[in-house]
């Protein structure tokens, strides 16, 4: 199985929704199948049902979660030693070359990336045009809306 590159941040995370899944979660849904199956006939139950599915979904996401952490690269920001150069994990300023907007990305694995909160997938269009290049540099992204210019203004590895 290939690695998967993930921030510490974002292995903690996995690492806290995992517990939280089969130590809140799991226990949950079995109290919840067993009192649905106290109640009788289990044909015409639709507690039972619901819990039952809820069960299956928290034991597959369990498995899922699993899955990335055992197949997880955990790098951290603040160790890499890049050069400037634009890696995943960095964190970069960039002011778009047509409006002069200016924007703060992180770039993270496909679990991370929140545009909402700066982070943005390393498979993303806008990462991969960033990668690789250093402060003063420009890249240029096909976005959705044409041909974006962005200037690298920042470098960091937070």
């Amino acid at each position: 199985m290939a690695t998967i590159p993930i921030t510490k941040r974002g292995a903690e995370k996995l690492r806290a929704e995992l517990h939280r899944l089969k130590t809140v979660d799991r226990p949950w849904v079995i109290n919840a199948i067993s009192e649905a199956r106290a109640q009788g006939d289990l044909s015409e139950n639709a507690e039972y049902e619901v819990a039952k599915d809820r069960q299956g979904f928290i034991e597959g996401r369990i498995q899922e979660v699993e899955g990335k952490l055992s197949a997880a690269q955990i790098i951290d920001p603040a160790e890499l030693d890049a050069a400037g150069k634009i890696v995943f994990g960095s964190t970069v300023e960039l002011e778009e070359e047509d409006s002069g907007e200016a924007v703060k990305y992180q770039i993270v694995g496909e679990d991370e990336a929140d545009l909402k909160e700066g982070l943005i997938n390393i498979s993303s269009p806008i990462a991969r045009a960033l990668i690789g290049k250093e402060e003063g540099d420009v890249a240029e992204v096909q976005a959705p809306g044409g041909l974006k210019r962005y200037e690298i203004v920042a470098v960091r590895y937070l």
